[in-house]
């Protein structure tokens, strides 16, 4: 009720009587006094007036289900969200709802992590109200070694939706990390559960730095935020809004073909080493050659003096070799 309550709000020119909400959801007038007081409790201006009902005044950065909710204007991603003030990781409590029997396109968003993920073990920093946190469980069916592409498919879904929301643009780093200005501004961890050549589920980790003003000396170099790209406070939730709404753009658009033949295009346009030397840290030794994009498959082609090689996300890193990227 607090989501359609809000909605109603939101497209209201003026005021909204308590009786047109009351006849509309099919409540009482208390029960939507008490949603309206979670609301305000929640952050938003929200005005009152005797005889005239209420409105919804400019509220600063709420970050609640109901507001993401709101925004919204998915098909399928989303419509079942699950919003928590903390938890350890949302990928973690993806990888929960998946195992109650969660459907599909099911959006796990947390306003802070205790035990946020990055890739390759380490941890995600994810202080309260500085980010969005989010993870999104899928359950495709499509074969397992198509599930290393969405990684990819999910960088672009972010790059387009921090570029709807601030109008800045950023860059794909190859194969997890979105960058702006050289620095690392989202990160992306895909885990999935499978049996055989089935696919159980896959859930797909977004973790990107909206507020956070200052970074550790010691990744000052590599990190950044939206904050301090901009200048500006970013609202949280009309990001992870749009960011929904183009990851189901950009996932149709692959399922159609389970490659990245239709994305492979605008992602090596948006690829930050594109044409550039890169270190490529593989099991097997280090090498260095010129990336020259992504093949169907979504693996970066490294052109070497031997030859073109094919780096296989998942088994190795790539490295700029004047910085981060």
């Amino acid at each position: 009720m607090k989501t359609e309550i809000l909605k109603l709000l939101k497209a209201a020119p003026d005021y909204v009587s308590g009786q047109e909400l009351c006849e509309h959801l099919g409540v009482s007038r208390t029960a939507v006094w008490k949603v309206i007081r979670q609301l305000q409790e929640d952050g938003y201006e929200i005005e009152a007036k005797r005889n005239r009902g209420y409105r919804l005044g400019e509220s600063g950065d709420v970050f609640t289900g109901a507001e993401i909710s709101s925004l919204l204007k998915t098909k399928w991603v989303g419509r079942n969200l699950v919003f928590l003030e903390q938890v350890d990781s949302t990928n973690d409590e993806a990888k929960r709802q998946a195992e109650k029997g969660a459907v599909d396109g099911t959006l796990v968003a947390a306003a802070e992590q205790s035990a946020g993920k990055g890739r390759r073990g380490r941890s995600w920093v994810s202080i309260k109200g500085a980010g969005v946190w989010m993870s999104l469980m899928l359950r495709p069916d499509f074969p397992p070694e198509c599930a290393s592409m969405l990684t990819l498919v999910a960088a672009m879904a972010v790059e387009e939706g921090i570029r709807q929301v601030t109008g800045i643009s950023g860059q794909i780093k190859w194969p997890n990390d979105v960058v702006i200005e050289g620095k690392k501004v989202c990160g992306i961890l895909t885990e999935m559960s499978t049996e055989m050549e089935c696919i159980h589920y896959v859930v797909v980790g977004i973790g990107i730095n909206v507020g956070i003003e200052e970074f550790p000396e010691e990744i000052q170099d590599m990190a950044t935020s939206l904050y301090l790209c901009t200048g500006k406070r970013v609202k949280r939730a009309a990001l992870a809004a749009a960011v929904a709404e183009a990851w189901e753009l950009y996932y149709e658009r692959f399922t159609k073909t389970r490659d990245l033949r239709f994305l492979m295009a605008e992602y090596n346009q948006n690829l930050v080493n594109m044409g550039r030397e890169v270190r490529v840290l593989a099991p097997e030794g280090e090498y260095t050659g010129i990336s020259r994009g992504i093949n169907e498959k979504g693996e970066l082609l490294v052109e070497t003096e031997e030859g073109l090689r094919t780096v296989i996300s998942g088994e190795v890193s790539v490295r700029g070799i004047y910085g981060y990227v």
